[in-house]
Parts: structure tokens; sequence; C-alpha cells
């Protein structure tokens, strides 16, 4: 009966981190891998939840008031004027948000530059509505944009450019010189842009994030997509929004009714008092996961991995497996699991190889099997027991892999 499912349901398959997922399960092990926090989110915004249910908001709903307030946030963070009435979409989480942008441009055929390594989610998006993804690959170990390469990778067929900054994967946060270049080919080749700015609150080493909408000629071109779910820890409330111009924001809203209807209420509700937490909260969040950050990395250096680049924002870290270890990311975090108690991602399932350069054949692509992802969104006691398992796991025999080999 295989052969009802539509080809594009074909094409998904279960990604390899449900088996190590099973696999840490069996070994107990600390949990790395998965993006989200461990620890409590914020008390106040945990009770505007509690209360908005007991006030009996349980019903469909949009509350426009997230709408004016993410109007007064682009624009004091952006300067960007968005009219709250009609330029703003509510939706069920950044996913959606992305999802209903991509169904709302996207024509079959049409072409959507990424740039590698990404987020798995949008590849998917991408092909469900018929376009075809083609893959920019940014240079290690600095993750650095060739705007060569992405000239290259622009056909007539270019629909639109998507970015992720700061990035997952990587923890990249694009300079204002890449995302100049990238701007200017919106603008002199007539693509859109869509934007993945969840990460927009966690950034690191004074680095600020800058919405590829505030260049010139780019707010309207532009659609951000972002939610609530990092920058207050609550992953599963599955409240975002596309902000755009009217006549695509009017879409992604009609898509958004015709496939979920509306985001879940009490937490539209909560999401009020999120959005009016006051600077010294977003301050403490940065600063929390800065310190959150260099302690893995110091950790993870210290127990052989290359740390050639620190995260300038997210809550990852995309570390390189030793060149003397003769063990793939699949490989490594295997062992991870199996020796050292603790599970990680294998990069991989992050790279693509259809990527843009058609003599890409030529282009060595040995590294994408190099990288692993770690997630520092956890709690302090967390990554200290990560870090005890690390340092003084018995029998733990990667170490042994590195000094043999080196």
């Amino acid at each position: 009966m295989e052969e009802k499912l539509s080809s594009v349901a074909k094409t998904f398959t279960p990604s390899p981190i449900q088996e190590l997922s099973h696999l840490a399960q069996r070994c107990n092990a600390i949990n790395l891998a998965e993006g989200f926090p461990d620890f409590p989110a914020p008390s106040h915004i945990k009770n505007a939840a509690v209360s908005a249910i007991n006030s009996d908001f349980n019903q469909y709903r949009h509350v426009q008031g997230i709408c004016d307030h993410l109007a007064k946030i682009v624009k004091n963070m952006h300067g960007l004027d968005v009219n709250p009435l009609t330029d703003i979409a509510i939706c069920c989480g950044q996913t959606e948000a992305f999802a209903a942008a991509v169904f709302a441009i996207i024509d079959r055929g049409d072409e959507v530059v990424l740039f590698d390594p990404s987020y798995e989610t949008y590849e998917g998006c991408i092909a469900m509505a018929g376009g075809v993804p083609v893959f920019v690959a940014l240079d290690p170990p600095h993750w650095t944009l060739d705007p060569n390469k992405l000239m290259k990778s622009i056909t007539g067929r270019t629909k639109a450019i998507v970015l992720n900054s700061p990035q997952n994967p990587t923890g990249k946060v694009f300079t204002k010189d890449e995302l100049e270049i990238i701007a200017g080919i919106c603008r002199t080749r007539d693509c859109l842009a869509i934007t993945d700015e969840v990460y927009e609150h966690i950034t690191f080493d004074n680095e600020k994030h800058i919405s590829l909408a505030s260049f010139p000629g780019m707010q309207e071109r532009t659609i951000i997509t972002s939610s609530l779910s990092k920058t207050f820890s609550v992953t599963g409330w599955r409240v975002g929004w596309a902000i755009a111009p009217a006549f695509i924001t009017s879409a992604i809203r009609n898509i958004h009714v015709k496939i979920t209807d509306s985001a879940p209420a009490p937490f539209q509700e909560a999401a009020l008092t999120a959005l009016r937490s006051p600077p010294e909260y977003f301050e403490s969040l940065r600063r929390d996961y800065e310190a959150k950050r260099d302690y893995i990395v110091k950790l993870l250096a210290g127990v052989g991995f290359k740390i050639q680049f620190k995260p300038q924002g997210s809550f990852f870290l995309f570390a390189e497996i030793p060149e003397n270890c003769p063990l793939s990311d699949l490989e490594y975090v295997k062992e991870l699991i199996q020796q050292a108690g603790v599970v990680a991602v294998p990069g991989r399932g992050f790279f693509h190889t259809n990527l843009s350069l058609k003599k890409s054949s030529e282009v060595d692509h040995s590294y994408q099997k190099r990288y692993i992802r770690f997630a520092f969104c956890k709690s302090n006691a967390t990554l200290a027991a990560a870090a005890q398992k690390l340092l003084h796991s018995k029998g733990l025999k990667l170490h042994s892999i590195h000094k043999r080999d080196a």
C-alpha cells in the first residue's frame, strides 16, 4: 500500500537521530542532542499561561496585542516600520510560520537558495511546495560566505534565499558585509528572502543580531520568521510569527488558518507577558548562555575536539572530530553514547550533497562527516554531569584513539 503515498512523503525518512535517541535511552545517556532547554521556563510567563487557562482563554483566538508588541520590538531593534494590523501573522511556532511563508511564495520548479550546513526543516518545506533547494556551502572552519559561490547559485528560476542567523547548527552570526552581499543579490536579481531569526536575542561577545530586512530595499522583499520558543525557553508552546509586506502576510495568514486555524490561545495570552519582559531579562539570557557556551567549549576542547570556531550566537556548538581520529561523526556519536554516556547529533544531517557548484565533485566534502553538534541549552547541573562523564568515564577509548594515532 506504500504506493498510495505521495512522492514527497516517500522522500521523508526517519532521522538517524531517532535511532541514536533510542540507543541513548538504553544507555541512560545525558542528552546534549536535542535543541530545547531542560531547565524551567521563567515563572512570570508560566503564571501568565496558567492565568489565561483559568480565565477561559481556551478557544480559537487571535491576540492582536502580540502584533502590536512585535511592531514596537522590530522598530526598536531594527528601525523597521511595521503595520501591526496588516504585516504580522501569528502562527504555531516558527516552523509553521516558515512553512506557510514557503507555501505562500514558492511554485513548482522555483529554486530556493540555502546556506549549508542548514537546519533540515527548510529543505522539507521547500520540497513539499514543489520547489528546488539549492545549497551554497559555507567555508569551514569559520563558515564564511564566498560571494562567488552565492552568485553562481542564482539562476533565472531563483525565487528566494533562506537565511538563518544566528545559525543552527554552527552558531554563526552572519557579518554585516555578508548580509550586504545577500541583500545586494536579492535586490539586483529580484529575489525574496525568508529569514529564521529565532536566536535573535542569543548572541555572544558583543555581537548584535542584524535583520536582513533592515538593509536598504529589503523590508519589501523579506519575510521574517521567529517565535517565543528559544528566547523564553518554551519550545512546546508553539507561538511564532511571520513579519512581511501586507500581501505576503495575508497569504501566510490564509494558509495558517487552513492548516492549523489558531496558535494555542492561552499561550498567545502569555506571549503578551513574555514580549513585555524588561531589557534586563534579555541581558540575563545572553549572559547565561554565553557562560554555558564558554563552559562547553572548554570542556570539549579538553577532551580532544577541534574547536576552531566558537559560536557567536544560538545555543549550539558544532565541534570537529580530531584529524587523528579515524571515526566518522556517526561512529563517534555511538561511541560517545556507549562509552561516555553522552549523546550529541552527528553533523552529516545538516549537510547536503547537491551543492550549487556545478563541479561539486571536484570539491572535497569529507569535512561533512567530521562534525558533531552539541546543544548547551541545558542546566548547569546537566552540563556538569556531562563533563564528569566525558572526563572521568572509565573505559572511554575515544581519548586513546586520539593519542594512539597522534
